[in-house]
């Protein structure tokens, strides 16, 4: 259900961050982003770097463009302005680059296919195109599937798993595509307790190597546990940076306060701009 928070003052808003510098060395920089469904804005000039080597939660309320921001940077939907860089190229210069684990009702799982499939697929973009999939592409799906611990459900049809397993099949499948950029749309929802702390062991062995990973996250009692970085989004940044910082009772009484005033300064905007 879409949270529709009483409306606050406008003049309580923090002031919106600093526009970044947008180095062609941060694994993400988004540089006036906008997108919008019909003429209804979902995000709102987004200015954002992520550094390297950081676990970053993108926290928000139901409907403030968390996912969409996922799918914005993926290309997966369109942009109404702005741009988004991988490592100072735009993404689809940079796919290999790129790990993504989707929501899980997002995926058809009734596809006949079973899990070491899956997570083979993630081997997809070094094999190339028209290229025959190899002893050596199954080896490193077989080991990712072992990594997440479900090495012994490789031949299982993906219909007949657990929500957990399922959730570990798309983690095994990012982990095959040794990515330098993650991004994980909702991987802690109704998973189990042990799911939940595969998927945190991972995130930290993922950092430790140098990797970058935005997780989309409900969860407002795990942020300061899980994360060392936190965009905190409600149709716009309202603030980001180190946990310890931007994590505040002020900071997200603005992040979830906020949606209607928001939706009604970027809805005017882009009325503006239509004329």
């Amino acid at each position: 259900m879409i949270q529709t928070p009483s409306r606050p003052d406008v003049d309580s808003l923090p002031t919106p961050p600093e526009v970044p510098t947008h180095s062609p060395e941060m694994p993400l920089a988004i540089d006036d982003l906008t997108v919008a469904y019909h003429n209804k804005p979902v995000l709102w000039d987004i200015d954002l770097d992520i550094p390297e080597g950081k676990l970053v939660g993108i926290v928000g309320p139901n409907g403030a463009g968390k996912s969409t921001l996922m799918k914005a940077c993926l290309d997966l939907v369109p942009k109404a302005s702005g741009r988004v860089m991988v490592y100072g190229k735009p993404y689809k210069r940079q796919r290999s680059l790129v790990g993504y684990v989707p929501q899980r009702e997002s995926v058809d799982w009734d596809y006949p296919i079973s899990a070491l499939d899956v997570v083979t697929m993630g081997t997809y973009g070094r094999i190339g195109l028209f290229r025959p999939v190899r002893k050596l592409h199954r080896d490193t799906a077989m080991n990712a599937l072992e990594h997440v611990g479900i090495g012994h459900l490789a031949k299982r049809q993906i219909s007949q798993l657990s929500g957990g397993q399922q959730q570990r099949v798309f983690l095994a499948r990012a982990l095959a595509q040794d990515a330098r950029l993650y991004f994980m749309d909702e991987p802690f929802a109704a998973v189990d307790a042990s799911t939940e702390r595969a998927i945190i062991d991972l995130l930290h062995e993922l950092k430790d190597q140098g990797k970058t990973c935005l997780v989309v996250h409900h969860d407002l009692s795990t942020v300061a546990q899980y994360f060392d970085w936190v965009v905190l989004l409600n149709m716009r940044v309202v603030k980001a940076g180190p946990t310890e910082d931007v994590f505040t009772r002020e900071n997200l009484h603005a992040t979830y306060g906020g949606r209607l005033a928001l939706l009604e300064e970027a809805g005017q905007a882009l009325r503006d701009a239509g004329r």
